[in-house]
């Protein structure tokens, strides 16, 4: 498996706490993480320069996350992988994502380690 040194990850969510927890712990695996406060930022920032993931929060002011998926998936780089952060837990919103494009759907609250084990996969399948 190639490492994630220097792998550029796109994390998306108003929550502080949260996107610090996630650049944290995906900046201490060697991933190179650019973190931004709400949906408009995330779009802003791909369109910029595509990541190799996306990690975005659902419900985000502005664009929720759903809308910056739907927009990634018409953009001119609509294979990147996407993976959903949510605190919505029904199965109707966890079709939702998938149906959209998403490539995972992670609950919170969840294990960091968890979070980083399925970076580590969804990037290992793109690759």
């Amino acid at each position: 498996m190639t490492t994630p040194q220097g792998t550029r990850v796109l994390v998306a969510d108003d929550d502080p706490d949260i996107r610090d927890l996630v650049d944290f712990k995906l900046s201490q695996a060697g991933y190179t993480v650019q973190a931004v406060p709400d949906g408009l930022a995330a779009w802003e920032a791909f369109q910029e320069e595509a990541p190799a993931l996306v990690i975005l929060d659902v419900m985000m002011p502005g664009l929720s996350g759903i809308d910056v998926l739907r927009k990634i998936r018409d953009s001119e780089t609509p294979t990147t992988p996407v993976l959903l952060l949510s605190a919505k837990s029904r199965d109707t919103d966890v079709d939702t994502g998938f149906a959209v494009g998403a490539d995972d759907y992670v609950i919170k609250p969840f294990s960091p380690r968890e979070l980083l084990h399925r970076v580590n996969g969804i990037l290992s399948r793109a690759r």
